[in-house]
């Protein structure tokens, strides 16, 4: 897609303002934990609408029009809200690949928000979810690779769910792997899953790159995956997202 030159001029304040949009968009956060230490070490943060409505509200008023404006007012908002929350550890982004056209470009809106509301970029992990149509994959290993470059550290979410095999995962070598939860739902009965998994943190273990199992929602699963050495992870069995709120997580 070919975009014009005022787009690319936008700044933080443009994309914070939502007037583009046509619409509010707010931040729900959710946490991810390290089962080993038993702490919060992220929090995800997912786009809500002005009332609270779910990312699917919000996505079905998204168009190839204002698909990169949206990109860059959630990266904004996202660091303008967990400021506000006085988050302190790292914040997960969700991104479209397909809405940047130079990565290097379009991280400065990014780079503008941290700066303004004095957030640690070296906090921010970027993920691209597996729900995202991408055609080119060396577009997505630019990316990648100049987030890295930057100090971000980058993901990929839903894996099992969508585009990405095996391939991608060794010619991205992204920091953190999510396990889909399709991939996890009652894993601890099903060996066709328990194999995939397996092959994915082999993987994973060659190339330093973290798992992360999403999509937690009972103890038998939770069970299952630390077992295998998986230690971060996220999903209703330990917190709801929760609107403007950065909520805790107990243990016991």
């Amino acid at each position: 897609m070919d975009f014009p030159e005022s787009v690319k001029m936008q700044t933080c304040q443009d994309c914070l303002s939502g007037q583009d949009l046509g619409f509010e968009i707010r931040m729900a956060f959710q946490p991810i934990v390290d089962i080993e230490k038993q702490c919060i070490i992220a929090y995800e943060a997912l786009v809500r609408g002005p009332e609270g409505q779910g990312a699917g509200w919000v996505f079905e008023r998204i168009n190839d029009d204002n698909r990169y404006y949206f990109d860059q007012a959630c990266r904004v908002k996202a660091i303008e809200t967990a400021t506000r929350l006085r988050c302190d550890t790292l914040l997960s982004i969700n991104f479209l690949p397909n809405a940047v056209y130079n990565p290097e470009t379009c991280i400065q809106a990014t780079i503008e928000a941290a700066d303004l509301y004095g957030f640690d970029l070296t906090k921010i992990i970027f993920e691209v979810t597996e729900g995202e149509q991408i055609p080119d994959k060396a577009h997505l290993q630019n990316i990648f690779q100049t987030y890295s470059k930057r100090g971000f550290y980058t993901a990929i979410d839903d894996f099992g769910a969508g585009f990405a095999t095996m391939d991608w995962l060794t010619d991205l070598r992204p920091d953190f792997l999510k396990l889909d939860m399709a991939l996890i739902r009652n894993i601890e009965q099903h060996p066709g899953q328990q194999h995939e998994v397996q092959q994915a943190l082999a993987q994973c273990l060659l190339q330093g790159t973290h798992v992360l199992a999403e999509g937690i929602e009972s103890k038998a699963e939770l069970d299952y995956l630390a077992g295998l050495g998986i230690r971060y992870f996220q999903g209703y069995y330990f917190a709801r997202p929760a609107l403007e709120e950065l909520v805790g997580v107990n243990f016991n």
